[in-house]
């Protein structure tokens, strides 16, 4: 029973199904209605000329047997005292002795008979209207005698105008187009329930997945995903909410990593201080200059994570202190460079640059400075010895231009694109001789993203790691 209202509840419609619905059936309903006043009126105007012009065939045609007949008694006193033959008369002459029924238009009553004299020989039989021959059409029969060759008048045709007929048809067409009508109203209601049935079931089924997969995400669910079946406009807003909740999962993942990551890199100093710190108390280690000093070091060290952190936070909210000012890239770049030679031979790499003169951008001398030292450190660091470390600048129409690339070993090309996340390395260990805290480049990342411009990592000829990074160039207005 559970499992049977369930599944009845999954066909209610849903309100954008109802609304749908609604608006299907007044639009066929008002089409309906359309049709229905467009045809009346069509009616009204052009039917009736129609029945106008085929009222004077019929008498035309009419008139044409009785002349004959005329001509052949010579007079009209056969009729005169026959007059039950003139509705098979009328029905001969225009063709319909052989239907079960006259036509609307070609019945007995629609007609009358006059002689030369104007006495009537077969008076107007008004027997749905009290209506005179007053306003009745007349057409003069004429007959022409085989000596002389003149035509005489020889009586009056009369035949009821179209809109007398109406009349007498409205009853019976408006009886008919009702009936059609209803039939027409219902036939598109039924055709509307199923239209608005299936596309509520099928637009309900797809909202309400929408609904309880947001709901799900709302919770924390990452991992909830849509069908992508279709090209239509909810088959994107699935995908779209697809690559929303893998985002979202990336996110929390990468948020998870990064306090994990955070707490080891804080963990490391704190324990050799806390160890230092007991030894010295329990009196294995002596409290000397030597190992203050020692101390010393693993507190400058966990001060600089602490500042990275700090910047990086700052770089994410967008209140990095940084002052832009016309600076000439290359004379700071050099500078910094010619400081950097022995700490590059001390770490056996061979320095080769070659740099445009005069390169003008807006930056920060200070804060360039720590990227050069960031992007020297993880050289000295990861680069086998010995190694060669190339370094150029030069400009475009737009940028200023540096390459920065070192020698092997190099780094997988599906892992280029992570070398900017935060604490993140290469070959997966914490081990901490293989480098510093793993924030140097997501560092150099933000100061180069502060400065307008771009780092990008890809694969060095000489066998390592290339990175290129463009600031746009300073132009003096």
């Amino acid at each position: 029973m559970p499992r049977l209202l369930a599944s009845l509840g999954q066909w209610r419609p849903s309100r954008l199904g109802l609304k749908l619905f609604v608006a299907i059936l007044s639009v066929n309903v008002a089409i309906a209605a359309s049709v229905f006043l467009a045809v009346s009126y069509s009616i009204d105007r052009g039917f009736l000329d129609y029945l106008n012009q085929a009222q004077e065939r019929r008498a035309t045609l009419l008139a044409d047997g009785l002349i004959t007949r005329w001509e052949t008694q010579n007079s009209w006193e056969w009729l005169a005292q026959s007059p039950e033959r003139w509705p098979y008369i009328v029905r001969f002459e225009l063709g319909q002795e052989h239907r079960e029924r006259p036509s609307p238009l070609g019945e007995a009553q629609d007609f009358a008979l006059r002689d030369s004299n104007g006495q009537f020989v077969v008076p107007p039989m008004d027997t749905d209207t009290p209506r005179g021959s007053n306003d009745w059409r007349w057409l003069t029969l004429y007959s022409e005698h085989s000596v002389s060759g003149d035509s005489q008048p020889v009586g009056a045709l009369g035949f009821r105008p179209p809109q007398h007929m109406m009349e007498r048809m409205e009853s019976r067409f408006l009886e008919r187009q009702q009936r059609n009508l209803v039939v027409i109203v219902i036939s598109l209601g039924l055709a509307s329930l199923l239209l608005a049935g299936g596309l509520s079931w099928w637009l309900g089924r797809r909202t309400r997945a929408l609904a309880g997969a947001t709901l799900r995400l709302t919770k924390g669910d990452y991992q909830t995903r849509l069908s992508e079946r279709g090209r239509d406009e909810l088959s994107s807003l699935a995908r779209d909410f697809n690559v929303l909740a893998a985002t979202l999962e990336a996110s929390r993942d990468a948020r998870a990593r990064w306090v994990s990551d955070t707490a080891h890199e804080l963990r490391t100093p704190l324990a050799v201080l806390r160890g230092e710190i007991e030894a010295m108390q329990d009196g294995i280690r002596p409290l000397n200059q030597e190992n203050l000093t020692s101390l010393a070091q693993e507190v400058a060290q966990l001060e600089r994570l602490v500042n990275d952190l700090r910047m990086l936070s700052q770089s994410d909210a967008g209140a990095l202190d940084i002052q832009l000012a016309p600076m000439n890239l290359s004379e700071h770049l050099e500078n910094r460079l010619s400081d950097a030679n022995r700490w590059l031979e001390e770490s056996g790499l061979q320095l080769t640059s070659q740099l445009a003169p005069s390169v003008m951008i807006r930056g920060d001398a200070q804060r360039l400075r720590q990227l050069w030292n960031n992007l020297l450190d993880n050289s000295c660091a990861y680069t086998q010895s010995p190694g060669e470390l190339s370094i150029s600048l030069a400009s475009d129409a737009r940028d200023a231009v540096i390459v920065w690339q070192d020698s092997s070993p190099g780094v997988p090309k599906s892992e280029l694109s992570r070398l900017t996340e935060r604490l993140y390395r290469v070959e997966g260990s914490r081990n901490r001789a293989s480098g510093g805290s793993g924030l140097g480049l997501s560092i150099a990342s933000a100061l180069v993203s502060a400065h307008g411009g771009t780092l990008e990592a890809s694969t060095s000829p000489l066998g390592g790691l290339r990175w290129t990074l463009r600031f746009p160039l300073f132009t003096a207005h």
